[in-house]
């Protein structure tokens, strides 16, 4: 699993340690596995080529959107920490314009 540049690095640094750690380990389960086998709760398809890991911690719930270039490469587009029940398109629509970046 990759990121797709130091601004999602840093998003994903500002994660509170417990959901950092969950993301590690979901993380963790689609390098094992492999993503059609990791599933929910852990992932979910959102919209098009955007899927969701889904992170819960302490201090509330996050997200890593992604992506996958083949079947093999994940990048990590976009992550951020979910106010609301439902995922915000804002935030999905700002994944899909980065995920654009990404050369095939």
């Amino acid at each position: 699993m990759e990121t797709l540049n130091q601004v999602v690095d840093a998003e994903l640094e500002k994660l509170p340690a417990d959901m950092l750690a969950r993301f590690h380990y979901i993380s963790q389960l689609i390098e094992e596995f492999g993503l059609e086998r990791v599933r929910e709760p852990h992932v979910k398809h959102l919209r098009g080529v955007l899927w969701e890991i889904r992170m819960k911690g302490k201090d509330g719930i996050s997200r890593a959107l992604y992506v996958t270039v083949f079947a093999k490469r994940v990048v990590v587009v976009r992550v951020f920490i979910k106010k609301t029940q439902k995922t915000p398109s804002g935030e999905i629509e700002l994944a899909l314009k980065r995920a654009k970046e990404i050369e095939s």
